[in-house]
């Protein structure tokens, strides 16, 4: 997203800039020019001229769209942010966050983050390093924790396990060497950048793209075992906002009680 936002927004003056949550109600960056777009992790920073950050982050549910620009925006509540020129509309719905601060305060807002997957900082061994420092942490929990390594969500995490048959649950200091671990994740990462979607299998087909992730209950691509979730077991299905998916096939090593 990071990548659609620069090529609309960056080298161009903003005309319009509507912050719709209440504690920047007030802020303009009209008349400014944005420097550039970028993520850090699941973070997205949009720089802008005066030393300003507009910092993001998505969550589960929230998205940049972006169109020509022309009109008035849309006057929908889910709308967190408005950024225009002459030529883009950005529009931020259903943000998880939205700040504005200096840009060099960056470093304290985001300082926490570990190597980011796709970032000039991207390190493995430093990831694998912070992985290790809790070693009694499930795998799958550990993956997810952005301080550990930037930009693992709950797809990511799913696909990197099951392909490398290990399961979630596994304590990380019982889960074999994690330099591949973190590596495949990598560069999974890299080859989704800049799709629209997500697709880990190597087929765009709908319905075909991950191999569990979405799919409890369903077969397994490999083994043929029935594709567990976390919460799935006849009993309406998942019900938790992030749920673990995986094959206790291709991936033993459950052994929670």
């Amino acid at each position: 997203m990071s990548r659609q936002l620069h090529a609309a927004l960056a080298g161009r003056v903003l005309t319009r800039s509507d912050f719709r949550v209440p504690r920047y109600a007030t802020t303009t960056l009209v008349d400014r020019s944005v420097r550039e777009a970028l993520s850090r992790g699941k973070h997205l920073l949009i720089r802008v001229d005066g030393g300003v950050t507009v910092h993001t982050h998505l969550r589960m549910d929230g998205s940049w769209r972006i169109r020509p620009s022309g009109g008035y925006p849309p006057r929908d509540h889910r709308i967190r942010v408005v950024l225009e020129n002459a030529e883009w509309l950005a529009l931020g719905y259903l943000l998880g966050v939205v700040e504005v601060f200096p840009t060099a305060r960056e470093d304290r807002a985001l300082g926490h983050l570990g190597p980011d997957l796709l970032g000039p900082d991207w390190d493995p061994a430093e990831a694998v390093r912070r992985l290790l420092a809790e070693p009694i942490r499930p795998i799958g929990e550990a993956l997810m924790d952005q301080r550990s390594l930037a930009g693992i969500g709950n797809l990511y995490k799913s696909e990197v396990l099951f392909l490398r048959g290990i399961s979630p649950w596994q304590p990380v200091g019982q889960a074999g060497d994690l330099q591949p671990v973190v590596e495949l994740a990598q560069r999974l990462l890299d080859a989704n950048k800049e799709r629209i979607g997500q697709v880990t299998t190597g087929n765009t087909a709908h319905g075909e793209e991950t191999w569990v992730y979405g799919r409890g209950g369903r077969p397994c691509r490999r083994c043929g075992s029935r594709i567990l979730a976390d919460g799935y077991a006849g009993r309406g299905g998942p019900a938790q906002e992030r749920v673990t998916f995986w094959c206790p096939s291709c991936q033993p090593g459950d052994d929670r009680t």
